[in-house]
């Protein structure tokens, strides 16, 4: 597939057929991410990869399984989601955090080498590492895509990072930045409108 066309063609998908992602492809899409630019050239970060369901129910054990209309409500106050398409997507994403994960093929979980207090830096060059491995992460979904598949993502909210410790049994100077969920998307997964971004308005030439 070539780039632009994998560009255009990632989209964040919740819905997964219940097909097996072979360990080759996952290890090619791994692959993508360690050519990802680094900070310090060393990409000293490390993925795990759960397959097995038993292993991925104890791993999202804090992952709340429903989201209700009234909490949505909720979100949108205090987030302040006041854009249609915006809550459009939050909509769709709240009701299936757990089983976009759990239902995927596979579940890749990042880590990275923590080197600095990340979530108290004292400075933006202290956020390095954490914004290298983001760049990681995105290749992996673009190499997803050229694959034939989808990713989706979570941040860890609460203790989730510290259940995800305990199940993989990850070092503690290891950060993990979100759960990757990866399949084959459903024919019939919600495509949630994109927001159309006029570029002669966000490109600036020369100054603002």
């Amino acid at each position: 597939m070539d780039f632009f066309e994998a560009v255009e063609k990632r989209r964040t998908i919740r819905d997964f057929e219940n097909v097996e992602v072979s360990d080759s492809v996952l290890e090619i899409i791994i692959g993508a991410a360690f050519k990802a630019p680094t900070n310090d050239h060393l990409r000293d970060w490390h993925y795990v990869i759960v397959k097995d369901k038993a292993v991925a129910e104890k791993l999202l054990g804090l992952v709340p399984k429903t989201f209700s209309k009234d909490e949505l409500k909720a979100l949108f106050r205090d987030w302040n989601l006041t854009d249609g398409l915006q809550q459009d997507c939050y909509s769709d994403a709240c009701p299936k955090q757990y089983r976009m994960l759990f239902e995927a093929s596979a579940i890749i979980v990042p880590l990275l080498k923590q080197k600095t207090d990340i979530l108290r830096p004292e400075n933006v060059s202290h956020l390095n590492g954490f914004a290298s491995i983001w760049c990681s992460i995105e290749n992996i979904f673009l190499a997803a895509t050229a694959e034939g598949l989808a990713c989706n993502l979570r941040i860890p909210l609460g203790d989730e990072a510290l259940r995800a410790r305990e199940v993989l049994g990850f070092p503690s100077d290891y950060f993990m930045p979100c759960f990757i969920g990866i399949g084959k998307a459903k024919k019939d997964a919600v495509l949630v409108k994109q927001k159309e971004i006029n570029l002669k308005e966000r490109v600036h030439w020369n100054k603002f």
